[in-house]
């Protein structure tokens, strides 16, 4: 049965978001978003994705409780400087931070939580050094910025998952 849906909930997934999109459960497009969900498990079966093994729920709860606060507060920050009434010059600037991270899941979750935080973008992350490289929107001090991706995130992140 594995062989056939290798990925059983990635597939049930993605027929439900075919159904979602599409508006209808006629068996037309039960029977075509099936064939969507077929082939997609299929796919993600031939990259071979290593097994995630997150850990420590509480963790994890207290890593999304941390993101959402730190989104809300960067929102109110690039608000206030887009249309604060202040509209001095914002430095710019990219940012390189040596991580000890290397798990894939854990890299990905850290990609989602920079990109999603307004102000901040994931720009490169080099394998071999282990360099990451953020753009900040409003950089006043590069080390507090390696603090706070290295002591909030990363940290976190590595507990869940090594």
């Amino acid at each position: 049965m594995t062989r056939l849906v290798p990925f059983p909930l990635v597939s049930l997934s993605l027929l439900g978001f075919w159904l979602l999109l599409n508006e209808t459960l006629s068996p037309g497009h039960i029977l075509l978003g099936s064939v969507v969900a077929l082939i997609g498990g299929w796919g993600l079966a031939a990259l071979q994705p290593p097994k995630a093994r997150p850990r420590r729920l509480v963790a994890i709860l207290r890593l999304a409780f941390l993101v959402v606060v730190d989104i809300v507060r960067s929102n109110a920050a690039v608000a206030r400087i887009i249309f604060g009434p202040e509209r001095k010059e914002r430095t710019v600037g990219f940012v390189e931070i040596p991580l000890e991270l290397r798990n894939p899941y854990g890299l990905a979750a850290l990609a989602c939580i920079i990109t999603s935080t307004p102000g901040t973008l994931w720009v490169d992350f080099n394998e071999a050094s282990g360099i990451l490289t953020i753009h900040v929107l409003d950089l006043v001090d590069k080390a507090e910025w390696v603090d706070i991706i290295k002591g909030r995130y990363e940290r976190r992140l590595m507990e869940i998952f090594t």
